[in-house]
């Protein structure tokens, strides 16, 4: 019969043997971890830029269309360049940002950059903006692109962690997606309007105002606002930067 004092030893030899497994099982697949989430933005990047890529090709592709990665002081300065496959200016090549973090930082009042990609498909350049927000139950997210008037949409991409499946999840399928190319984000007078999403938009709204809205998620009211939030925080902290292409 064991005393209780070696069961206990015994007991803790193998929590600590198990813990330690586990730990280095860990280390050893973070970096696969990693590099799949990365191609995972990628693909979401690319997305927005009409550009379909697999987990295969999204590098390949990536590098293809992706000409420059910029990150942006809340001035709208370019601080950081990463072009040609180097980075160029800074201390940090923009697609490593994190965006939570940084918006994070700039909801306590500190400073934070900002990143932002620019592709050319076929010769046209479009300005790729990532955002993050809040659905129902917990974070949604996505990229806007614009043509370089910096004013239309060209393509968007909006994903999510845990929203309902057949009602706020749906803001990831196309025929969300779709609504919103070709709407603006700036009114005739040069305002920031941002996007709308609305409940029964293409009924509610004028026609001079539907250039600035989107039909919401049927069933999906919380996440649709969500996103209608996160459109207009998000390009929000771009505008100086906008203003800046404008002149």
């Amino acid at each position: 019969m064991y005393s209780n004092s070696y069961v206990f030893r015994y007991a803790a030899i193998m929590v600590i043997l198990v813990a330690a497994a586990l730990a280095s099982v860990a280390m050893l697949l973070k970096p696969a971890q990693d590099k799949n989430v990365a191609i995972e933005r990628m693909r979401n990047i690319l997305a927005a830029a009409n550009v379909e890529a697999t987990a295969d090709n999204a590098i390949e592709l990536f590098d293809k269309y992706i000409i420059e990665e910029e990150a942006l002081s809340p001035t709208g300065e370019v601080v950081g360049i990463y072009k040609n496959q180097k980075l160029e200016k800074g201390n940090i090549r923009p697609f490593e940002i994190n965006l939570k973090e940084e918006l994070y930082k700039h909801s306590k009042g500190e400073e934070f950059i900002l990143p932002l990609y620019i592709a050319d498909i076929n010769g046209e350049k479009l300005y790729i903006f990532p955002m993050q927000g809040r659905g129902l139950w917990g974070p949604v997210y996505g990229n806007l692109a614009l043509n370089d008037d910096f004013n239309t949409v060209a393509g968007s991409m909006f994903g999510h962690d845990k929203e309902t499946p057949g009602l706020g999840a749906e803001i990831e399928l196309p025929a969300f997606e779709s609504q919103f190319k070709g709407k603006k984000i700036f009114d005739e007078n040069g305002n920031f309007t941002s996007i709308r999403v609305l409940k029964g938009a293409s009924k509610v709204l004028s026609a001079d105002q539907l250039i600035h809205g989107v039909d919401a998620i049927s069933g999906g009211t919380i996440t649709s606002n969500g996103v209608s939030d996160m459109i207009k925080s998000n390009m929000t902290n771009y505008l100086e930067y906008i203003k800046k292409q404008k002149i």
